[in-house]
C-alpha cells in the first residue's frame, strides 16, 4: 500500500455543537477532496451510533472514486458505509479482531491503521494484522482532552527504525513544521486543526512545501 503525503483527519468535535455541524462536516470534506486530498479520516468521540453513521455515509458519498475514507474506531460502521478501512487506537477492537470481522464480511482487503505512542507499541504494532502504523504525538496537541507525551522527531526516528510498514506521524503537525516531520521517516502526514481554515488553501500549502 501507498499513503499519500497528507492524512487529513476530519474530527467532529472540531465542528460541534454548532447545530449544523452535519453540514460543515460535508462542506469541509468536499473542499478537501477538490484541493486534492486522496484519504480522508472520519473521527467522532461523543456522538451516538446512528449519528457517526449518516455522517460516515455522507463522506462516503463525497469521497467516492475521489479519495479513501478511514473510519475511526468502529469497523462496523467502515463496512456499513463502503469505506476503505478503519483506524484503531490502543483502547480500541484489536487489529486482530478487526481483520476477522472484515474477512468474515468478505472484506479481508480493508485497510487497517493503528496508533502507537512509544517505542515498546511500535514493536508490537509491528507483529500485528496492520497496513500502516500511526505515531505520536509528534508536537504538542489540542485535539485530545488526554494526550499521551510528546515523543518528538526522535520518536519518529526511533519508530521509524523499528518497523518497514508505512508510518504516519501525527500530533501538532502544521505547514510550518511537516517537512521535518517528513525527513524524521514519516510517509504520511496526519493533520487536524490546521486544516479547519480554509482547508482548500491549507491541503494546497501543505502540498506545495511537501513537494
Amino acid at each position: 500500500m501507498k499513503l499519500p503525503l497528507l492524512y487529513p483527519i476530519i474530527d467532529f468535535a472540531s465542528f460541534a455543537p454548532a447545530p449544523d455541524s452535519f453540514l460543515a462536516v460535508s462542506r469541509f470534506a468536499e473542499e478537501l477532496v477538490r484541493a486534492g486530498a486522496t484519504l480522508i479520516q472520519y473521527r467522532d468521540k461523543s456522538s451516538e451510533s446512528g449519528h457517526i453513521l449518516g455522517c460516515a455515509r455522507e463522506l462516503r458519498r463525497i469521497t467516492r472514486d475521489r479519495a479513501r475514507l478511514i473510519i475511526n474506531d468502529y469497523p462496523d460502521v467502515c463496512l456499513a458505509c463502503e469505506a476503505d478501512g478503519v483506524h484503531l487506537g490502543q483502547d480500541d477492537l484489536s487489529p486482530a479482531n478487526a481483520r476477522n470481522i472484515f474477512s468474515a464480511a468478505g472484506r479481508p482487503d480493508l485497510w487497517i491503521g493503528y496508533s502507537t505512542h512509544n517505542v515498546d507499541q511500535v514493536r508490537l504494532a509491528d507483529r500485528m494484522p496492520v497496513d500502516y502504523i500511526a505515531v505520536g504525538p509528534v508536537f504538542a496537541t489540542a485535539s485530545k482532552a488526554s494526550p499521551d507525551p510528546v515523543i518528538g522527531l526522535d520518536g519518529v526516528r526511533a519508530a521509524r527504525q523499528l518497523t518497514s510498514r508505512p508510518l504516519v506521524a501525527i500530533g501538532g503537525i502544521t505547514r510550518q513544521n511537516c517537512i521535518e516531520v517528513r525527513r524524521a521517516g514519516a510517509e504520511s502526514l496526519a493533520v487536524i486543526s490546521d486544516l479547519l481554515g480554509p482547508p482548500a488553501k491549507a491541503v494546497e500549502d501543505f502540498m506545495r512545501v511537501l513537494g
